[in-house]
């Protein structure tokens, strides 16, 4: 009896410590959380490489040693996330992934320009918005509350296709929507529902990485999975530096720079978001600074390693949101995994067999939870008239016309690369001048508390 209650006071110590910035968990402890993060991202943190490098003509063999940086920049982002020098990074439970922001941009620059001109754009580009964000308390009074809490509801909404294209086995699937993604979908969105109501204390937060499991087991015998190419890069290897030299192009550099600009307009939603929904307050000058810089100098030595930028994960934010879990040693170790998957490619590519449609399942309830921290975000501003104008106009915009992006044609390809499919740097920038143009004294609305 007296070791059954020692059990039971160490697992309440790390149910309570899990859920703190700094609280002291055992790693064996903190590994499952790590874990559970690291699948939540990594399809997506590769899918970028794989149609980039695609329309740059690279062969299997080159997109694999791309995948291994890849993971290998995305650790030591998240790490420096976590564990901020001098004044890059947030101090946050952040993960860093490759940035999906950048793919149209760069699937026009590779086949005209050639990708080392990305490369060095992205050089450029990633140390323009990492000054920047060294600098961010001097331009960070426009970011009002309820510009971020438009921003955090539009990243929710703009996740919610995505989490539903993985769930029907992911886009450009030939066998999307089949009878065999649904159930395989099903299944594990029901094993994360099931295991969050009757699971007890901290195992309730790894309702996610069991999900993931049970999914992936299923859908072994459902020929789901294929373990053809799990050794192919070999056992270990050794990250490549400088892979490719830089060529500097004005136009790529000047149209990468103000996707580099977008991206941050989402880092800082995320960061918002994340503060907001894992921690119970409101983000500081600070943060944003720090997040922003982490995210642009990462990018830039992303380009040493010939990969793509780096940016903060809205699914990584979703599953702070959804488990509360925000303690920095948990998220580090799944930081480490990240960076051992890299260097030893049969790790890597054991995790990327991942189906689809099992992560689709996760993924759905997850940014869910973005949109809700968001329509938080917004009960906490007050419904004003001034603030309903706002949201009304921004996400009616941003979300709208982004569903359709043929609304864009009359515009030059940049404008359109940057903005025809992105709903969240649309309602940032509408959000932002309808903040700075419509009058403070607006007459509030006779529904505001």
């Amino acid at each position: 009896m007296a070791n059954e209650k020692e059990n039971n006071k160490a697992n309440e110590t790390v149910m309570a410590h899990i859920y703190q910035l700094d609280g002291r968990v055992p790693i064996g402890a903190a590994v499952p959380f790590g874990l559970q993060h690291i699948l939540a991202m990594f399809v997506a943190n590769i899918a970028p490489i794989v149609i980039v490098a695609g329309v740059c003509g690279f062969s299997t063999a080159e997109v694999a040693k791309l995948i291994q940086s890849a993971m290998i920049i995305a650790g030591i982002g998240t790490l420096i996330q976590l564990f901020p020098i001098w004044r890059v990074g947030s101090g946050l439970p952040i993960v860093m992934g490759i940035s999906f922001t950048f793919v149209n941009v760069f699937c026009y620059l590779g086949p005209v320009y050639g990708y080392e001109t990305i490369m060095g754009a992205v050089l450029v580009g990633g140390i323009i918005e990492g000054i920047l964000g060294l600098f961010a308390k001097y331009w960070m009074r426009i970011i009002t509350p309820i510009v971020s809490a438009s921003v955090v509801t539009a990243i929710g909404f703009s996740l919610l296709p995505v989490g539903a294209a993985s769930f029907g086995g992911g886009n450009g699937a030939s066998d999307f929507g089949s009878v065999k993604n649904w159930i395989l979908g099903s299944i594990t969105l029901f094993v994360c529902l099931v295991f969050h109501i009757l699971a007890k204390g901290f195992l309730k937060q790894l309702s996610v990485l069991t999900g993931l499991f049970v999914g992936y087991i299923i859908a072994i015998p459902m020929g789901m999975v294929d373990f053809s190419g799990i050794l192919s890069g070999g056992v270990i290897a050794p990250p490549r530096i400088f892979p490719y030299h830089y060529e500097f192009n004005i136009k790529a550099i000047l149209a990468v720079t103000s996707i580099f600009l977008v991206s941050a307009t989402e880092t800082i939603g995320d960061t918002s978001a994340l503060v907001n929904a894992g921690l119970g307050r409101d983000v500081t000058r600070e943060e944003i600074q720090g997040s922003l810089a982490c995210d642009g100098f990462i990018s830039a030595l992303s380009s040493l390693f010939g990969c793509l930028p780096i940016t903060s994960f809205s699914q990584n934010v979703g599953l702070v949101a959804m488990t509360k879990v925000v303690n920095r040693i948990a998220i580090a170790t799944g930081a480490v995994i990240m960076i051992l998957a890299g260097f030893f490619p049969v790790l890597g590519n054991l995790l990327a067999t991942l189906p689809s449609a099992v992560l689709g399942g996760c993924t759905i309830m997850m940014f869910g939870n973005i949109v809700v921290s968001g329509v938080q975000m917004i009960g906490n501003c007050g419904f004003s008239q001034r603030n309903i104008t706002i949201l009304a106009i921004s996400l009616g915009i941003g979300i709208g016309f982004t569903q359709m992006p043929e609304l864009f044609s009359i515009f030059p390809k940049i404008v359109q690369n940057i903005f025809a499919e992105n709903c969240v740097a649309v309602v940032f920038i509408l959000a932002i001048l309808l903040n700075l143009v419509l009058p403070k004294e607006a007459v509030s609305d006779k529904r505001e508390k």
